[in-house]
């Protein structure tokens, strides 16, 4: 996930107006102290998180929105025919101020919150949305920027000018500028309300994952864990004063890591339930009244800027184009999933009684027994990955050597840039040629006040008309373990850390002259291409023995238990693929709602909606249920997780494409890098693509690679 996406609350169309460049002259006395009134001093314009105070952010926010607005009014009201510097050029360099404390605030907000920010963030995102509509439902601006567009082929643009002129004429026309007076009114009044509830799903979500946590106070009940995930769980209670019990807390996801391992089946349940109900409880951190309210209003949303739905109005502008074109490339996934789902589900009953238990497949008895199943087809036990995999090595030997190999990139601690929380760590990023590309900064372990989930954003982002270079971050949700014990991760969360860190190298590769167009800021359905591509090198013969080395001994991998890892690379696939196809069909049902549709009782909408599907959500539940689905409510990928999908297809295709050329080659990193990587949204995407793969995108190699046949076969 991205930076794009987590800036929800302020939402996509306001990147260009809230990530911006330095203020023209007028500077208001007012300003005084505050740490986001000036440029950082830091290395690369980096937030100085050791002097900026929480009570910082709502001032900055409040003075930087003043400041834009005037700047914008300015532009507006130039005497001056309209061009293309005095307007474009224009708004690129405003709002400074505000981007500095946006980019900074909502990275901690996410990663590190508290009761102060949390009220700064409810308090900023109504405003955020009125500035936001402030700047694009100003008339006056519209007409210079449609003006510009309207002659825009004897301008004799560059094309980065053109397809910035072409993103910003967009941008308005989707923001509602050619709306009546009377129509701007209830937009205004609708992207209000949706900032504040979508602000408020966020916050109940985080305290209900909190609060739903599974407390155990009896020892025996945690068996299968192991030493060293029971004394981290022993850890986490401690730090919530619940000394002598043991807390395993939540991770977003439907399916919680500790299921494949727990051997008593309540326990399993009980955690699974704890996930499956968190945001359920009739509590004040209930998200359901949230989500009936938010569909409602995005449908009326659509409604008025002329879409039948919010998925029409969403994907409009995205590679995919309809939302008929999403649910018919995962429809061509159903037969061979269901098929493999219903065969996965039988091998699974078959274990269950083949371990002397009589009881029905559950959920929360899938990944328990798939576990069992996995050992005994590949005599693979994931406990004995683990000694392979702690954090820092896999990052400094595995994720940083591969980046090497392909882009020549080598990387150097900094302890000398301040962080917002003890556990980051902070690296300069130094390029093929020596020079400095950006700063890079790592938040790995979970905390009670962090959003669920991955995800990775920028602290500053890259732009040569601003000058200014890549600062970029990767958040995950890794188990923390107790004081003196080795980090020890899955292969799972190996997988993630490439993930989140292919995100940060179409960040750090961004070479933009424009901010609106640099590095991540291109479409849902795109954006996810570079990261899930990255993940292929984590099992790269080549990489794989530079970084899976045993914590204690030092020792590499062995080829076995490596070759275990290929052959259990397409293991249970019915139950990973079908979970993320159900949540992506449940997020597009959602979206599909007219604007004259009824408040929706959430449960039921949920379980009419998964029954279409065509899938096994019985025994292959949503990766996430309606009321902790952060990705579509909170996080701006609405009626957008189909997203993950089309990117595989396009990330499969591409790794097809480095196999028949040679693989793991400095001269195929940098031909990707120059002809992906680097692009941002200078170009469109469908041409960009097939420019390196050769052709449209095919679902082949994502089917292939996924152990299911492909189409025909």
């Amino acid at each position: 996930m991205t930076r794009t996406a987590l800036l929800g609350t302020v939402g996509a169309l306001a990147l260009a107006a809230l990530t911006a460049a330095p203020a023209l002259a007028a500077k208001p006395a007012t300003t005084g102290a505050n740490p986001f009134a000036s440029p950082s001093t830091l290395p690369f314009e980096a937030p100085r998180f050791d002097v900026i105070k929480d009570a910082d952010y709502l001032p900055a926010f409040r003075q930087g929105m003043k400041i834009q607005l005037a700047e914008i009014k300015k532009i507006a009201d130039n005497p001056a025919a309209p061009t293309f510097d005095n307007t474009l050029v224009a708004m690129e360099k405003s709002g400074r101020m505000l981007d500095r404390v946006s980019l900074a605030f909502f990275g901690v907000v996410q990663a590190n919150t508290n009761d102060a920010l949390d009220k700064v963030q409810t308090e900023v995102s109504p405003l955020l949305s009125q500035h936001q509509d402030a700047i694009y439902l100003n008339a006056k601006l519209f007409q210079r920027v449609k003006a510009l567009y309207d002659k825009r082929d004897s301008l004799k643009l560059a094309p980065e000018q053109a397809q910035l002129l072409k993103v910003y004429h967009e941008q308005f026309i989707r923001a509602g500028a050619q709306l009546n007076d009377a129509d701007k009114a209830k937009l205004r009044d609708l992207n209000t309300q949706l900032s504040s509830l979508e602000t408020a799903f966020q916050q109940k979500l985080v305290a209900a994952a909190k609060a739903g946590g599974l407390v155990v106070d009896d020892k025996a009940k945690l068996a299968g864990l192991g030493d060293g995930a029971i004394a981290a769980a022993a850890e986490a209670a401690k730090e919530r004063k619940l000394d002598g019990k043991y807390l395993v807390p939540l991770q977003n996801t439907t399916q919680q890591p500790a299921l494949s391992s727990l051997d008593d089946r309540a326990t399993r349940q009980a955690l699974f339930e704890r996930g499956w109900t968190r945001a359920e409880m009739g509590d004040a951190n209930d998200t359901r009244a949230t989500i009936s309210d938010l569909a409602s209003l995005r449908a009326q949303k659509a409604k008025l800027l002329g879409f039948p739905n919010y998925a029409a109005y969403v994907l409009a502008d995205q590679m995919a184009v309809t939302p008929e074109a999403a649910q018919g490339f995962m429809q061509r996934m159903v037969p061979a999933l269901a098929a493999e789902q219903k065969r996965e589900a039988a091998e699974i009953q078959a274990q269950i009684k083949k371990d002397g238990q009589d009881f029905a497949l559950q959920p929360w008895d899938w990944a328990k027994y798939a576990e069992e199943v996995r050992k005994a087809k590949y005599d693979l036990d994931d406990g004995a990955l683990k000694p392979y995999f702690e954090v820092r090595t896999v990052l400094e030997e595995g994720v940083f050597y591969a980046a090497n190999q392909l882009y020549g990139l080598t990387f150097k601690r900094r302890t000398d840039i301040p962080v917002y929380q003890p556990d980051v760590l902070v690296y300069e990023v130094i390029d093929k040629d020596g020079s400095a590309l950006g700063l890079m900064y790592f938040d790995y372990f979970k905390r009670d006040n962090k959003s669920g989930g991955a995800w990775m954003s920028n602290f500053v982002q890259q732009s040569t008309l601003l000058g200014t270079k890549p600062v970029v971050y990767n958040v995950c949700n890794f188990t923390k373990p107790a004081p003196g014990q080795p980090a020890l991760i899955s292969f799972s969360d190996v997988t993630t850390m490439f993930h989140e860190f292919g995100h940060a190298l179409h960040g750090l590769f961004a070479k933009q002259t424009y901010e609106t167009l640099s590095g991540t800021n291109v479409a849902r359905d795109f954006v996810e291409f570079p990261s899930q591509f990255n993940e292929h090198w984590a099992l790269d013969p080549k990489v794989l023995a530079h970084y899976a080395k045993n914590h204690q001994t030092g020792e590499t991998m062995p080829a076995d238990l490596v070759e275990k890892i290929k052959k259990a690379a397409t293991f249970n696939q019915g139950y990973s693929l079908g979970e993320v196809v159900a949540a992506a069909m449940l997020d597009l049902e959602w979206h599909a709602l007219p604007a004259d549709a009824p408040k929706q009782d959430v449960d039921a909408f949920e379980k009419a909606a998964l029954a279409k599907t065509g899938l096994d959500v019985d025994d292959v539940p949503p990766r996430y249920r309606s009321s902790y689905f952060l990705h579509i409510w909170g996080n701006g990928y609405a009626a957008g997780y189909y997203a993950y999908l089309w990117t595989e297809m396009l990330d499969d295709d591409s790794y097809a494409w480095f196999k028949a050329h040679g693989g793991l080659t400095r001269e195929n990193g940098d031909r990707f890098r120059e002809m992906i990587l680097s692009k941002g949204h200078t170009e469109e995407y469908g041409p960009m693509f097939r420019a390196f793969y050769g052709k449209d995108p095919d679902i082949g190699p994502m089917l292939e690679n996924r152990g299911l046949a492909p189409e025909g076969k």
